[in-house]
């Protein structure tokens, strides 16, 4: 089980990355192809800085399961306690959970329940019914990155406590 975890882990992980890159990129077309059309012709497409913006958020959110994922996050009590084998460092990972969990499941919790329960109050339903001015789409698409996030971050953090700590495997994987 601890290897399917890992495996999984590592998997997503790859795919995330793919993800991120594709959406820096697509970001950085759309401010390239703004900046030529209003300086050069005068006349900027009024859908490309909303897709720069639900670009960069996506950006945002898989670059956070990434650096989660290799340890590059703010650590916390790493300079307390910089080495797992011992008692201590075990006590560290348990608060740096504890602190990741305090925030990550309500997140997930309320992307789907709203504040008295039920799916139709929730994050993702109350986007659902919101469309992106620009795009015409549901507004969902965008929002949905919250909570694909934070269940990512949920998959790496199981993936430490089954033991996976090569984040040097990892880069050097991707690379």
């Amino acid at each position: 089980m601890r290897n399917v975890i890992i495996a999984a882990s590592n998997h997503v992980h790859h795919v995330a990355r793919a993800a991120a890159v594709l959406a820096v990129c697509l970001m950085f077309l759309t401010v390239v192809l703004q900046i030529i059309a209003r300086y050069v012709f005068s006349a900027p497409p009024v859908w490309t800085e909303d897709v720069a913006r639900y670009a960069m958020v996506w950006t945002g959110l898989l670059g956070a399961t990434l650096s989660f994922k290799t340890r590059s996050d703010a650590v916390l009590m790493q300079s307390v306690a910089p080495e797992r084998p011992n008692l201590l460092g075990y006590l560290a990972e348990a608060v740096h959970t504890a602190a990741v969990l305090t925030f990550v499941l309500p997140v997930v919790y309320f992307c789907f329940i709203g504040l008295r329960g039920g799916f139709a109050k929730g994050f993702l339903a109350r986007q659902w019914g919101l469309t992106a001015d620009t795009l015409g789409i549901p507004m969902v698409w965008i929002s949905v990155s919250v909570p694909i996030a934070m269940i990512i971050i949920l998959l790496h953090l199981a993936a430490r406590w089954a033991g996976d700590d090569q984040t040097d495997t990892i880069n050097t994987q991707l690379d």
